[in-house]
């Protein structure tokens, strides 16, 4: 099993999801490091190649950005609360800036 590895602040901004959404969104991660798809996701290529978004529909709309294609660890790009229909920009210029200097460290 892959670990997670948690990039910036994105475990703490997980850790102040309510009770449920964090319980939930933690099910979906545990799916992500069995390497399984979890039950509701979608790619997000303007994040970067091989980034996901997992979607969380519990007391409110909960985002998990994330990236499983690297051998050694799932890692978790951000974590937020989506309080509109599109996904703010800044968060995904957010999560983008973190997989590119994974990517970068990664070389």
């Amino acid at each position: 099993m892959k670990p997670l590895i948690f990039t910036g602040t994105s475990e703490d901004d997980l850790a102040e999801f309510p009770k449920e959404a964090k319980g939930a969104a933690g099910h979906e991660l545990w799916q992500v490091q069995l390497g399984l798809m979890p039950s509701d996701w979608k790619p997000m290529l303007n994040v970067g190649a091989g980034a996901y978004e997992i979607r969380v529909h519990v007391l409110g709309e909960w985002r998990i950005l994330y990236v499983a294609k690297f051998a050694d660890a799932i890692y978790v790009l951000h974590a937020f609360q989506k309080k509109t229909q599109q996904t703010r920009k800044e968060d995904i210029d957010l999560a983008a800036s973190r997989y590119k200097r994974l990517k970068e460290s990664a070389k």
